[in-house]
């Protein structure tokens, strides 16, 4: 009788390696690896073979960049989608699209269970979990770091003695180094000095895909692009997928010291910590579109859309992909991007992106009206009455202090 399956989301590293037998020792299952390929670079180099070695019966490396990007960060964008005022949601875009691609491979295999190593403390358990449920309620969550009957790997020094004694000799080191999630998005830091706010980053050892301002060149880079309904669609006059506008934006952003972000955030889980997140190109597009949305959208459709955009980006953040709430959200953000048409050039400097012009058919801004000289448009003299009406609420509140003898 043929034993039943697991789907692992497998990483390569010794987390996931080591739960691979510890799934067979605990379950009994066939364990099938599942990589999801949302920009993590070299760190998919010879899992094939890790898994293998480690028992896997099977592993499938998706590549999903084009849809994590269409689908997923094309929509935070749109939004201006900003965590606690900072956080990109580079870790947090990315986990629906892998849980989704999770679910399609246990349906395919059959399996009975889907098994993450996101830790017990973390926001990734909530977020995997959340989009699994979503699409797949039937199928059975194995968090092994949450199985204290069972998984008594504490250290990297107990997932390593525990893989050699199952007959798995692999490269892993001890050595403490950052805990780290990477995709085409971003690159997240966190532990070691990180771990109390009171330290600065050594980012001379922390930093992969960029500079410090500090080291950035001394010479400036213009760079152009263009958008159609709120889409990135070309970069310096070429037209590109978005995948590979963020791929030529993070060369851009890495070499002159953009995008570097140190934050101690609110989990979802209800604890603070402290990160540092490089997100080069990430950085660029969003203030790009910001620049282009401020030149079309209207007063009121703006401050809204700032609301429902802080809305979206926790939403986001908590794993709620799935749900009806982020469909009506992202319904609304669709909604305002149709005229969001447009090009925007602006500057790269030691950190800083500098405005260098912005251009749309769609433009709601007015020579006439804006300039100081009177135009066809709009009579000074009409401000009087206007002030008059907007400031009622005003002179009728001081009229009470005064009539009461009310003094601040």
């Amino acid at each position: 009788m043929a034993k039943e399956k697991v789907i692992l989301a497998y990483s390569g590293g010794l987390d996931t390696t080591a739960i691979i037998p510890w799934l067979q020792e605990n379950y009994d299952y066939d364990v099938v690896c599942c990589c999801i390929d949302v920009g993590q670079g070299n760190e998919l180099d010879g899992l094939d073979e890790r898994a293998k070695l480690s028992g896997a019966t099977k592993l499938y490396i998706l590549n999903v960049i084009d849809e994590f990007c269409d689908e997923y960060v094309v929509p935070c964008v749109q939004a201006n989608a900003i965590y606690e005022n900072k956080y990109l949601l580079g870790t947090s875009m990315a986990r629906p699209v892998i849980a989704k691609k999770l679910v399609e491979i246990a349906r395919k295999e059959g399996a009975v269970a889907i098994c993450h190593g996101a830790t017990g403390k973390g926001n990734d358990q909530v977020r995997f979990e959340l989009g699994i449920k979503a699409l797949a309620p039937d199928l059975k969550i194995i968090a092994p770091w949450r199985c204290n009957e069972t998984w008594k790997m504490q250290s990297r020094e107990d997932e390593i003695a525990y893989c050699e004694a199952h007959g798995i000799h692999l490269p892993f080191s001890a050595d403490s180094s950052y805990s780290r999630d990477r995709n085409l998005w971003h690159i997240s830091h966190e532990g070691l000095e990180l771990e109390l706010p009171e330290n600065e980053p050594n980012y001379d050892h922390l930093l992969v895909l960029g500079v410090t301002p500090e080291k950035a060149p001394d010479e400036g880079e213009y760079v152009t692009m263009t958008f159609e309904k709120g889409v990135p669609k070309s970069l310096n006059g070429k037209e590109m997928k978005v995948s590979e506008i963020i791929t030529e934006l993070n060369k851009l952003g890495g070499k002159h010291g953009i995008g570097i972000i140190d934050i101690v955030e609110n989990r979802v889980v209800g604890m603070k910590s402290r990160g540092v997140y490089e997100t080069p190109g990430g950085t660029i597009l969003m203030e790009a579109h910001q620049q282009l949305e401020e030149l079309i959208l209207d007063r009121a459709t703006y401050t809204v859309k700032k609301e429902i955009g802080n809305k979206f980006a926790d939403v986001v953040y908590e794993g709620r992909w799935f749900t009806p709430l982020r469909e009506a959200l992202q319904a609304f953000i669709e909604s305002t991007q149709k005229y969001v048409t447009g090009e925007v050039k602006f500057k790269l400097y030691k950190g800083n992106i500098i405005k260098a012009g912005t251009k749309s058919p769609y433009s709601l801004y007015n020579e006439s009206l804006a300039s100081f000289t009177t135009g066809d448009l709009y009579d000074h003299h009409d401000a009087e009455g206007f002030i008059n009406l907007f400031g009622l609420p005003c002179k009728v509140q001081a009229m009470m202090k005064a009539q009461n003898n009310i003094k601040d």
